[in-house]
């Protein structure tokens, strides 16, 4: 099984609701993407310097199945979406 996290930092001019709409767009990709197992999204509640603003976390049968996932239209059009919204991105992928 492979684990996918991905954190974002928001750029400061984002609206709450595009924040809400990012959120809302990445759990729609449950039951769309073949690949994806799981998907779990959350909103930082703390805010500090370290903090990120939001996180996914998502789950995966294989690395063949994360990769598909991330060639998946549905995926690239969201993706396309936060492109606009976010100035900091980290990704970690391991085996569990």
């Amino acid at each position: 099984m492979i684990k996918h996290i991905v954190m974002w930092k928001f750029k400061d001019d984002v609206a709450e609701a595009d924040k809400l709409e990012m959120k809302r767009r990445l759990e729609s990709l449950k039951g769309v993407v073949p690949s994806l197992l799981q998907i779990e999204i959350g909103m930082d509640i703390v805010g500090t310097d370290q903090s990120k603003d939001i996180v996914l976390t998502t789950l995966f049968h294989s690395l063949s199945d994360l990769q598909a996932y991330a060639d998946d239209p549905a995926h690239l059009q969201v993706g396309a979406f936060i492109k606009p919204l976010v100035c900091e991105r980290a990704v970690v992928d391991y085996e569990i």
